[in-house]
């Protein structure tokens, strides 16, 4: 057993309250307390949780009535960014380079010998990675920004590098910290969607208002099938707010792809608010309805199933369309659920404000929302 020096700093009196404590290592900069939990775990990180905080400490408990003894792991909290980001900068400038190239060969129709002639032709598409990049990194920077407003401890936003149709597949943070209660998790899972939703806006009435483009006659020649993007209802909103079309009738005219970045952001947005697991719906939905919200949760995989077996064996619509996409999601959320929420060490209700809030925020998300988003047709 360590010396009692060791461990000066930290409120063992308190853990000594609900913990039977019976050796105390140093490993690194954790301290690992030995012993057998006097009440369940969730008790026993609500009576310690705050003590050892105030410490400087995050605290983790291990107990499990199989094991001969319980831990309690004491680590110093780690909140701010240590050193360089590089894995953050890394695929931050990887998801630079696959949106401006997917950018200025599928939206801007550059073609790709025309690119590898002049390499730097694809600078002409900075306009759709910064409006595709720019929604995205909101949004995650959103929950970072109320992460460390709430002292949690949270990772600067990851953005993942991809091919078509956008160049990525989103962003995501991590959240290592631990939630001390209800309000901490609303506002940290909200804040994403409301800042994305509010970046997504800006840069569809941008786009709108940008003039459209010419479609080469080359990419005219012939027909086949091509892929929609079919409009949300928050983007047609916004285009009969500013008067402006979504659409021209005109096959060699086609909206400026800036606004494809905003089409991104709403369909990000979506995705981010099925109330499942760690998805922002789901740290919503838990804060609002506490432990409840698994039930809501164990339903919204069979909903998804269902959207695609409608769109399937109903209206017709092919795998590749948007049937996969909400199968495929549906399998994704099965084990999101299964995987389960963030639960707050102290669980108690949400503030009336704070439900309020939540809705008008599930509000928008539908407003984002289309049953068949991707479409082929033939022209």
């Amino acid at each position: 057993m360590d010396s009692a020096d060791s461990t000066a700093e930290l409120p063992v009196e308190t853990l000594r309250s609900v913990f039977q404590l019976r050796e105390t290592q140093r490993d690194g900069d954790r301290v690992i307390f030995y012993g057998e939990s006097l009440v369940p775990e969730q008790m026993l990180l609500r009576e310690v949780w705050r003590a050892f905080r105030d410490a400087g400490y995050e605290v983790q408990v291990s107990t499990s009535s199989g094991a001969r003894e319980d831990l309690v792991v004491a680590r110093p909290v780690t909140n701010g960014i240590d050193g360089v980001p590089w894995k953050n900068l890394g695929l931050f400038l990887a998801t630079v380079v696959s949106t401006m190239l997917v950018g200025a060969l599928t939206w801007y129709y550059i073609p790709l010998s025309e690119l590898l002639a002049n390499p730097l032709a694809v600078f002409r598409a900075w306009p759709f990675t910064a409006a595709v990049l720019g929604v995205l990194a909101t949004h995650e920077l959103g929950h970072y920004v109320m992460g460390r407003y709430h002292d949690v401890d949270v990772s600067l936003p990851y953005v993942i590098p991809f091919i078509f149709p956008f160049g990525t597949l989103g962003a995501i943070i991590r959240m290592r910290g631990q939630m001390p209660n209800r309000k901490t998790l609303f506002d940290i899972g909200v804040a994403g969607p409301l800042a994305g939703l509010a970046a997504t806006s800006v840069v569809t009435a941008v786009g709108l208002s940008l003039p459209p483009i010419e479609v080469p006659a080359w990419a005219l020649q012939g027909t086949g099938q091509v892929i929609v993007f079919n409009n949300p209802p928050l983007l047609n909103l916004l285009a009969s707010l500013l008067g402006q079309p979504t659409e021209y009738a005109d096959p060699g005219v086609a909206v400026n792809p800036v606004i494809i970045g905003g089409w991104v952001g709403m369909f990000f947005t979506v995705l981010n608010l099925l109330p499942v697991g760690q998805l922002d719906g789901g740290h919503i939905l838990r804060a609002m309805l506490g432990e409840s919200q698994e039930r809501v949760a164990a339903l919204v995989p069979a909903l998804l199933f269902g959207i695609a077996g409608y769109l399937h064996y109903v209206l017709g619509y092919a795998l590749n369309e948007s049937v996969g996409l909400w199968v495929f999601w549906g399998l994704l959320s099965a084990f999101i659920a299964f995987k389960g929420p963030a639960n707050p060490i102290d669980d108690s209700p949400l503030d009336s404000p704070r439900i309020v809030v939540g809705v008008v925020t599930f509000g928008l998300g539908a407003l984002c929302f289309l049953l068949v988003p991707i479409e082929v047709t033939t022209v």
